[in-house]
Formats: structure tokens, C-alpha cells, sequence
């Protein structure tokens, strides 16, 4: 019996002026300290955490929860001591010698049919492939999650996947700290890649509002709480 799809977390560290990186091959740390420690707190508070493919290249992340005292409360709570760690990827260009596939919890990834035949058997042992199909459909990931059992998803990027949920209407939170800096360089990527799409892409369009739920001051980083399906007006 499937479950209901997940709540969707958007978790998002920005420029003033809306990167999320620079143009260099090293990442641009915009987060403090206590920023990165309240991400750590949202992953262990979530059921799976979901990256693109180009931000697993890019950053070479293992995305774990790295509090250990988190980690014992969630085994405390009758959950996994990581989260469920989900990659997306249409083309199926992933790397099994990264160290995303080194350590932590249980793993999953997403792709096409194509993706699937390129993977082949490279992640035997390191990962579930899932096919979505012809295409990455992010509704029919949800479900499919949501029939595992995952109520919490924390989506942390790139551009191109929190472009994907907000523009199907799927988000149902967004955190985004804010730090003060300006990147300034049209060759880095930015939050949304609006590139190919429009505003009437998005729900409501431009002249959707998202209510701003909380604001929050963490050091230098301003950090603000949206609900996109909701509206001030």
C-alpha cells in the first residue's frame, strides 16, 4: 500500500545576489559555522536527503548527519542512523569512486531508463536504481519514496533539482540563509536555472507570493523560512 508523498524541505545556502557557488573549481563555503550545524540538525531530523547528480560531481559531498549525539537519538527513536541518501540523475554519469558511496546509511538513485542502462552494475552493492521512465518525473519520485515509508524529504540542490520542485508545485518549505556576499559572476550557478523557463512556469507565475514564515539571524547570515504553496495575499 503506497504512503503519501513526503514533505518537501528545500534547504538552500545564497549570495546576496542569488549563487550558490562561484566559477572556481573549489565551493564556495557560504554558510558559518552555526549555519552548517543547523543544516546538520534538519538532516537528522529528515527521513532521506536528496542531491542532484551535478552537485555530487561538483562537491564531492557525503551528506551525513554529523552530530554524533544526533545520531544516536534518531537510532534511539527507532530510525536509521543516516538518513536515506537519494542522488537524481537523467544521464546516469555518476562516479562510484566518490565518497558519497563510502560511508553512511542506505542509498538510492533515480534516473531514466537510459540512465539505468549507462549505470549498469556499477553501483552493485553501493545503491538502488530506480528507473522513472523515459524522463526524471519528481511526482513520481515522491510516491515512490512515500511508499518507502520516507514522510520527510530535505532536498539540498543543485539549482537545476530545487528548479524542478518549485516549478512543479512539489516544495512544501523553503530555507534559505542568505550570506553576505557578492559573487557577481554570470558563469556560477545560481539558486534557480530559470534559463528555460518562464514565470508562468512556475505556480501562480510572477505574481505568486510565498508567505514568509520565520525569520532568523544566525552570525553574519540572515536566515529566512518560505512557504510556497502559501501566500501573504
Amino acid at each position: 500500500m503506497s504512503g503519501p508523498r513526503p514533505h518537501v524541505l528545500l534547504s538552500v545556502a545564497v549570495s546576496l545576489d542569488g549563487y550558490i557557488d562561484d566559477a572556481s573549481p573549489d565551493r564556495l563555503l557560504l554558510s558559518n559555522a552555526a549555519d552548517f550545524d543547523r543544516v546538520d540538525a534538519l538532516r537528522a531530523e529528515s527521513d532521506a536527503v536528496l542531491i542532484g547528480a551535478e552537485t555530487l560531481r561538483r562537491d564531492n559531498p557525503r551528506l551525513l548527519v554529523n552530530s554524533a549525539d544526533r545520531r544516536v537519538q534518531r537510532v534511539a527513536a527507532g530510525k536509521p542512523e543516516y538518513p536515506l541518501r537519494v542522488i537524481v540523475t537523467a544521464a546516469g554519469d555518476l562516479d562510484p569512486g566518490l565518497k558519497f558511496w563510502q560511508s553512511g546509511g542506505e542509498r538510492i538513485v533515480y534516473t531514466t531508463d537510459s540512465g539505468a542502462g549507462r549505470i549498469g552494475d556499477r553501483l552493485s552493492g553501493l545503491a538502488e536504481v530506480v528507473s522513472l521512465g523515459a524522463a526524471v518525473y519528481f511526482a513520481d519520485l515522491l510516491d515512490d519514496l512515500g511508499k518507502r515509508g520516507i514522510e520527510r524529504l530535505m532536498v539540498e540542490g543543485g539549482g537545476s533539482i530545487h528548479t524542478a520542485f518549485l516549478a512543479a508545485g512539489l516544495a512544501d518549505e523553503l530555507w534559505m540563509a542568505v550570506a553576505p556576499i557578492v559573487v557577481g559572476d554570470p558563469a556560477a550557478p545560481r539558486f534557480l536555472q530559470t534559463t528555460l523557463l518562464g514565470a508562468a512556469d512556475f505556480p501562480g507565475g510572477a505574481t505568486h507570493r510565498m508567505r514568509l514564515a520565520d525569520v532568523a539571524r544566525i552570525g553574519d547570515i540572515a536566515l529566512l523560512r518560505y512557504l510556497p504553496k502559501e501566500s501573504d495575499v
